[in-house]
């Protein structure tokens, strides 16, 4: 009985450090987000998009998407912001956990990610996906943009939460699975994201 009640105040402790570490990190992307309008670019770009992807006529679908260049490189642009002002903070408030353990960072350095990495990673990405300098067909780049954009929120979301968490939110809201998003990257995305997250 001693040993169950043990137990409980253990899982309490690990649970209420966790809400407090979460609302640590939430707070500091918040504070630096809010200078910019990632989200609603976000959201704009999504659903033309998927109502671009759901014409039957190409003709319609080229002309929707051309409508998107100026919040793709204001996307793009914005995320290289956040990028720089993200990667001037100290290293132990810009680490996510991949275990959702309070302290697990000071255990094993390989438990975490940067979190200024993943951005960089992500605004590289962005960029990359904006330019197309791989000269993708319309419709082959709008879904490259989506999965760069889908990853770098999950990347978001697994900062302030878990993965756990992040994957069951991109399911939840874009209908697409972590591992979806992670193979319609570009390859150089991909394995730098890898190479940080599994390293």
């Amino acid at each position: 009985m001693e040993f169950l009640s043990l137990l409980l105040i253990l899982a309490t402790g690990i649970h209420w450090l966790n809400t407090q570490g979460r609302r640590k990190r939430t707070a500091l992307l918040a504070e630096h987000l809010r200078p910019y309008q990632i989200e609603k670019h976000m959201e704009q770009l999504t659903g033309a998009y998927m109502r671009a992807l759901g014409e039957a006529d190409t003709e319609r679908q080229l002309q929707i998407l051309q409508l998107q260049t100026n919040a793709e490189q204001q996307l793009a642009q914005e995320f290289q912001s956040l990028s720089l002002e993200f990667a001037k903070l100290p290293a132990p408030v810009t680490r996510a956990f991949k275990l959702a353990l309070p302290f697990i960072d000071q255990l094993s350095p390989k438990a975490c990610f940067d979190m200024r990495r993943a951005i960089e990673i992500h605004a590289q990405g962005i960029e990359r996906a904006v330019s197309n300098l791989q000269g993708l067909p319309p419709k082959e780049r709008s879904f490259r943009m989506m999965a760069e954009m889908f990853l770098m929120q999950h990347s978001c979301h697994w900062f302030c939460k878990s993965k756990t968490i992040a994957s069951a939110r991109m399911l939840a809201q874009h209908q697409t699975r972590y591992e979806q998003a992670l193979d319609a990257v570009s390859p150089e995305t991909r394995q730098a994201y890898l190479d940080l997250v599994q390293g």
